[in-house]
């Protein structure tokens, strides 16, 4: 049986709060008032590339993981689908605001982000079909949250169109859609205490490593 009660108690309780405390870290404060460095947007830029790349193979392991059942895979087939192009609207940011292509090839994550993507990626193999996505919730609960930021600074501060900005444009949208899917999917199949305290666990975690994921490129990438 579904239960939305307990997925909205998870989004009250643990997901909104982290999101709160998101957008009041440095990188935001500074980005809002347009002070926040170029280095450390571009920062931002390869990183989150390198990490979209990982997050496609993720949702290839998950098609094979969930093969057994139609609708699972049917759902994270639609997932990599629409994640495709993401580490390219990554790089279009980066490249619109000084990156060179070779910049991305040479990348390497630092240890914050590379921690958010481990995370990320242990769900995906590890986890349960709700504990997957509760970590999903709850990147994509910030990440609709934080691109309606960059895009409001990044138009009014440092002058960049829809085009250099379409990661943030496309993500304010698309993952509300991506936030209510994750919702049912959890709903659906965090059917006991169990499986509750597991999907509260990985919410409680992936807020942490998010947070923890732009301190990390906030100090790695200052001037």
């Amino acid at each position: 049986m579904a239960d939305q009660p307990f997925v909205d108690s998870l989004i009250k309780e643990v997901i909104q709060p982290g999101v709160d405390r998101l957008v009041e870290l440095p990188y935001f404060t500074e980005l809002r008032a347009g002070k926040l460095s170029i280095k450390r947007l571009q920062g931002w830029a390869m990183q989150h590339y390198l990490h979209n790349v990982a997050l496609l193979k993720g949702f290839a392991l998950c098609m094979v993981k969930n093969s057994h059942d139609p609708d699972l895979f049917k759902y994270f087939l639609y997932q990599m689908n629409e994640e495709q192009y993401h580490p390219d609207l990554a790089k279009k940011f980066g490249l619109a605001i000084g990156l060179q292509e070779e910049d991305f090839g040479k990348a390497m994550p630092i240890f914050e982000c590379l921690s958010h993507t481990a995370k990320t990626i242990h769900g995906m193999l590890l986890g349960s079909a709700a504990e997957n996505r509760a970590s999903a919730l709850v990147n994509e609960t910030m990440v609709c949250r934080y691109s309606e930021e960059h895009m409001d600074a990044l138009r009014k501060h440092y002058g960049l169109n829809d085009k250099a900005i379409q990661f943030f444009t496309v993500h304010a949208v698309a993952d509300q859609e991506h936030t209510a899917m994750a919702s049912e999917i959890i709903a659906k199949h965090a059917n006991n205490e169990r499986q509750q305290e597991l999907v509260r666990d990985a919410a409680r975690h992936m807020v942490r490593y998010k947070i923890a994921k732009f301190e990390g490129i906030y100090n790695a990438y200052a001037e």
